[in-house]
């Protein structure tokens, strides 16, 4: 059921409260999340994005009873990904001509996708669609998160409808962001770049500055997933030049997997090293295998360094280690130091490849990894204790 957000835009959306994996099985929404879907008012009628394909039927049947389809002049498909763009082969069987405005890379996608050769409008950066009292201007937003994206600016609204930038994955009823709970909130947001944006943060930097030079006036942002922004606006847009800057906080997490709880202990015995010489800094331990991987990589984010753990096992890490460090390296991380531990019984390489793998992820790696044989006794404790404080040192 849609609801109007101005005189002329009402949400046509879904918001989709029982998700808890997105992307496959890549990202965790925990709060569930929303396709946010736009119907624009004006002389000429425009629907911006879908939804997903699994809730086409039912998006169809709710648009129908906000408007005669017929009567819908254009489609404007911000981003090709099937979370926005799954109601389009459903949508254009019953309008087959609506031309539908993108960019030549959104083109490129949706024919991936769907094999369709429908009435496509391609824009770049700058083209206007006049819609009547109303404009549409069309700002290309490559790699936010995909090639093809783009935001549009409606003027006179002045909405900006921002597909994936400045989203997240939150169900929440009322949609606006002064009327949800503003933790749950920036957690999500600040989740969503952590795990999505980060490897482009050059390119949302550049965009976020160019848009700004436009000096456009914004009352709104209306992004592809989650809540509205419609009070003070431009705080994520702030929060999305820091969080591409470097980001860090004041902040360790030691992350590990443990068999038989050895390398458990030495991730415990570090952090009593590390509080002990910075009694100020916030230190966070997570094991791997037992807490949400998206969670983990947020953390990660926040933090000016980590140490990761992991038992050898055959060889090798952890599986649950390796993912991690697999991921953190896809995520392109910067401005983050980091160094390898592990408890071992038989040949020890673990802690060397976490060092290896940290530096492949473009960590600057401060020490040589610390490993310990079998259960470390309380000699070895300490000196996992006396590892924490050097790490303080030399992180500095």
């Amino acid at each position: 059921m849609g609801f109007k957000i101005t005189e002329k835009v009402t949400w046509v959306g879904k918001t989709d409260w029982g998700l808890r994996t997105f992307h496959g099985g890549e990202y965790s929404t925990h709060r569930g999340s929303s396709y946010n879907a736009y119907l624009v008012r004006d002389k000429k009628t425009v629907l911006i994005d879908t939804v997903w394909q699994p809730f086409a039927k039912e998006f169809i049947d709710e648009l129908k009873k906000e408007i005669d389809l017929n009567e819908i002049d254009y489609i404007v498909a911000n981003h090709g990904e099937i979370d926005h763009s799954g109601a389009l082969p459903e949508l254009m069987k019953l309008i087959p001509n609506t031309p539908i405005y993108c960019t030549a890379n959104g083109v490129k996608s949706l024919k991936g996708h769907y094999h369709q050769d429908w009435n496509f409008v391609t824009v770049k950066t700058g083209d206007v669609l006049d819609i009547g009292e109303s404009k549409l201007t069309f700002i290309e937003a490559r790699m936010l998160h995909w090639p093809d994206t783009m935001f549009t600016y409606m003027s006179g609204e002045n909405i900006l409808f921002s597909n994936d930038g400045f989203g997240q994955h939150l169900a929440a009823e009322p949609m606006f962001n002064d009327l949800v709970d503003q933790a749950e909130l920036f957690q999500e947001a600040m989740k969503y770049y952590a795990n999505i944006l980060t490897p482009f943060s050059t390119f949302v930097a550049k965009k976020v500055e160019e848009v700004l030079s436009l000096n456009l006036p914004l009352d709104m942002i209306c992004p592809s997933h989650g809540i509205i922004w419609r009070k003070d606006p431009a705080q994520i847009v702030k929060k999305y030049l820091e969080w591409a800057n470097n980001y860090q906080e004041n902040q360790i997490t030691i992350i590990y997997d443990s068999m038989w709880h050895g390398t458990r202990r030495m991730a415990e015995y570090i952090l009593e090293g590390i509080k002990e010489a910075d009694k100020d800094v916030t230190v966070k331990i997570y094991n791997a295998d037992h807490t949400d991987k998206n969670d983990i990589l947020t953390e990660v984010f926040k933090s000016k360094a980590v140490l990761v753990g992991s038992p050898t096992i055959n060889k090798g890490l952890s599986y649950a280690v390796m993912g991690l460090l697999e991921m953190m390296r896809g995520l392109s991380f910067k401005n983050k130091k980091g160094a390898g531990f592990g408890a071992y019984g038989w040949s020890g390489e673990s802690a060397k490849i976490i060092s290896d793998e940290l530096a492949r992820a473009g960590f600057t790696v401060v020490s040589e990894p610390i490993k310990e044989l079998w259960n470390p006794d309380e000699e070895a404790l300490n000196r996992c204790k006396e590892f924490g404080k050097n790490f303080v040192e030399k992180i500095k």
